[in-house]
Parts: structure tokens; C-alpha cells; sequence
């Protein structure tokens, strides 16, 4: 792995775990999915015109349109909806704790429902990061965090979970940005009918609520999604995704810098051993085609 893929792995990971922290700061003002069907609606059509300039087409195959409605309605909706109602109730770091336990969800779920097998690090690795989950879902919730918050986070996190394995092994076949492009405008649209139907318009303008929405929409939704593929790529998705066990240790930290939200030696322990599951599991490559029947 050369040093700029090391640099973009890095870059993926501090903007990803940095959403969670503009996310808090959004919803703190801004009815939640209101907020969130916005920001995909203008990253959608700025994801879109890009992809035309490039000379990408939205005349996509079965498959890619069947990953591209999942993927709008389970990890955009569905998750990043439950998540910013959560993050009314709970902190930014607690909820990028959980939502960084994904690979760990798809890896269990993987072995459990559909018999993949995997090896004796990735079990080791999936036992780790699950324990890290529990042991600081256990703090927060004696310390007195809010459990309906909780579940909305796991809820969630396995809807992502869910998006994931239903189109594992499909290809994009190109038109990646214009795939990325059309989740969001499906997600914005799931995310408008629930808005309107549970929400009111209140917004408390300040400027840091709109520097928020503006680098979460810009950032984490686009530049960072650019970045990841980018980065996979260059040295493949295994490799790429050993990152992912960057996300707690960096939710927590940016969280902590810029909310000032408190962190306790439980929640330090927690986050890297789910750091080392996660590192664990992606290091072991730990998918393995299942033996015939």
C-alpha cells in the first residue's frame, strides 16, 4: 500500500466519522428528515450533473437498478433517516460508535444466515467488536443515554447491514458516480413523504447550522463517496476497507473536539477494541465461498 493510498484512507475515514458530529449540529436546529432529504436532494443533482459532464448514462442494467433502489432506500432513508432522529436524543459519538460496528453486523449476519465461512481471526475479530459495542452501550445507557436513541441507531445499522448483502457480488459495470447520484434522489424522496408526514417546518437559522448542512451535504455526501472509490480502485476493496477501523477511534475524537462531548476511559477501551475486530475481520478477508452441499 503506497503512501497515497495511505492518504486517502485516512482522508475516507475522517470524513465519514466527521458526519456524525455536523449531523448533531444540524438536527439541533432543523427537523431532522427535512434536513436530510435536502442535503440528498442537492447531492443527488450535483452527483448527477458530474457524472453527465464525465459522460456517465442513468440507462442502467436490472441489477444496477435494483442495487440502486435498495441502497436509496435502506442505507440513505432508512439509515441516515433513523440515525439524525436518533441524534436528537443521543450524542454524535455514541452514534458513530454504532453505525462503525457495520462491517462487524455484515460480517455476522454473512456467517449466520447465508453459511459463509470464516476464518479463525475473522470469528475472533466479530466476537471482539460486538463486546466493544455491548461494553460501551453498557456505559452510556447506565450513565444515562437515551434508549430509544439506541435503538434507532441499531435499527439502523442493520437496515445498512440488510442493503449490503442483498446486493453483495453485484456489479456496478461503470456509472459509478451516476449510481451514487440516483440513491440519493432516492433516498430524498422516501425521506420528503416522511418529512411531510411527521414533521413540521421549524428551523432555528444560525450560522453554524448552515455551515454544518453545507459541509455534511458536500463532504461527507459526495467528496468522501468520491474518495472510496477512488481509494478501492487503487488497492482493491479488501484492502480498502481495513479503514473502516479508523471510524470509532475518529467519531469519538472529532465529537469530543468539536461538540465538547465527554469521553470516559469505557468509551476509549470500547472504541478500540471494536477498532480490532473490525481489523480483524477485514484482515482476514473474511468472506470464503461456502463448500458445496
Amino acid at each position: 500500500m503506497d503512501l497515497r493510498a495511505i492518504g486517502l484512507g485516512l482522508a475516507f475515514a475522517f470524513m465519514w466519522s466527521s458526519a456524525f458530529t455536523s449531523a448533531r449540529m444540524i438536527v439541533a436546529d432543523a427537523p431532522p428528515l427535512t434536513a436530510l432529504a435536502l442535503r440528498f436532494l442537492i447531492s443527488g443533482l450535483l452527483g448527477i450533473a458530474v457524472a453527465r459532464a464525465m459522460g456517465q448514462t442513468w440507462t442502467l442494467t436490472r441489477v444496477q437498478w435494483r442495487s440502486t433502489f435498495i441502497f436509496g432506500l435502506c442505507q440513505n432513508a432508512l439509515y441516515l433517516g433513523l440515525f439524525f432522529v436518533a441524534m436528537q436524543r443521543i450524542e454524535a459519538s455514541l452514534a458513530a460508535i454504532i453505525a462503525a460496528a457495520m462491517p462487524l453486523f455484515v460480517g455476522f449476519f454473512g456467517w449466520i444466515v447465508f453459511g459463509d465461512r470464516l476464518r479463525p481471526m475473522a470469528i475472533i475479530g466479530l466476537i471482539l467488536g460486538l463486546g466493544g459495542v455491548a461494553l460501551i452501550m453498557g456505559s452510556r445507557l447506565s450513565g444515562g443515554a437515551d434508549g430509544l436513541g439506541l435503538i434507532l441507531c441499531i435499527i439502523g445499522t442493520l437496515a445498512l447491514t440488510v442493503a449490503t448483502l442483498s446486493v453483495r457480488g453485484a456489479s456496478s459495470g461503470g456509472n459509478v458516480l451516476m449510481i451514487v447520484g440516483l440513491q440519493m434522489l432516492i433516498g430524498a424522496a422516501a425521506l420528503a413523504v416522511a418529512a411531510l408526514l411527521l414533521e413540521t417546518w421549524e428551523v432555528t437559522w444560525s450560522l453554524r447550522m448552515i455551515l454544518a448542512f453545507i459541509y455534511t451535504t458536500l463532504i461527507p455526501g459526495l467528496l468522501a463517496t468520491v474518495t472510496w472509490f477512488v481509494l478501492v480502485n487503487r488497492i482493491g476493496a479488501v484492502r480498502a476497507a481495513t479503514f473502516h477501523f479508523l471510524n470509532p477511534f475518529f467519531g469519538v475524537m472529532i465529537a469530543w473536539a468539536v461538540l465538547g462531548e465527554g469521553v470516559t476511559p469505557l468509551d476509549v477501551a470500547g472504541a478500540v477494541v471494536i477498532a480490532v475486530g473490525i481489523l480483524a475481520v477485514q484482515l482476514s478477508k473474511q468472506v470464503v465461498k461456502p463448500a458445496p452441499a
